[in-house]
């Protein structure tokens, strides 16, 4: 196995331990597990505060090796937004698990805030937005067609959960609407890093020789 397929299982590996880890502290958190934000059970006094933290610290990791293993070989630019997207995901997302939000992360227009909140909730944000980014740069550039359905799929999904996540939060703040809606586009977007890691892991290699002689041919999905 080369060192880029073996990140890919790495990153598989990352993200679904961190994924699992943080739905453990999340479902073992006082209070039914489907109500308020997922980032409240890693706030100050909640039982399993770190785990949960160590868990986005690991997705986060995931998905930064990931972008590493489908960085393309050479370097178009077309390629390289996916990987550059991957890699902006993970550093917000490993923001948003160094820099927890206060009691039941408060968002503005609603509720005052601390600045850690803001940096938080932005983090969270702008971090699923380069996700999906991610996912149509894959849609678009990937040379594997079960990559390209996978991203495909997962942007039907992620876009109209995003804006309808988006428009509750601006509309009407913290409740079980937005609560169902953030653990569903969660799951979209781990399971979408989770199916493209396997495959790239599984994707046969493609040497810089051959790159070179088929225009636009790529080794990576991103």
């Amino acid at each position: 196995m080369t060192r880029t397929r073996l990140a890919a299982a790495g990153a598989a590996l990352l993200v679904t331990g961190g994924a699992g880890t943080m739905l453990v502290a999340l479902v073992a958190a006082p209070g039914p597990w489907w109500q308020g934000y997922v980032s409240e059970a890693g706030t100050a006094g909640q039982p399993y505060a770190v785990a949960y933290r160590c868990g986005v610290l690991a997705l986060a990791l995931g998905v930064a090796l990931l972008g590493w293993a489908v960085r393309p070989v050479r370097r178009e630019p077309a390629g390289l937004l996916g990987a550059s997207c991957l890699a902006a995901a993970a550093v917000l997302a490993g923001t948003s698990g160094l820099v927890p939000c206060s009691n039941r992360c408060p968002l503005p227009p609603y509720d005052p805030v601390t600045a850690a909140d803001v940096v938080h909730g932005a983090a969270s944000v702008l971090g699923m937005v380069v996700l999906t980014g991610a996912m149509l740069a894959t849609r678009l550039t990937a040379t594997r067609t079960a990559t390209r359905r996978l991203a495909g799929a997962a942007l039907a999904g992620t876009v109209p959960l995003g804006g309808a996540m988006g428009l509750t939060m601006l509309l009407a703040g913290r409740g079980a609407l937005g609560a169902v809606l953030e653990r569903v586009l969660l799951g979209v977007a781990v399971a979408w890093v989770v199916g493209t890691a396997l495959l790239a892991a599984t994707e046969a290699p493609v040497s810089p020789a051959r790159e070179g002689g088929r225009p636009g041919r790529r080794r990576g999905p991103g």
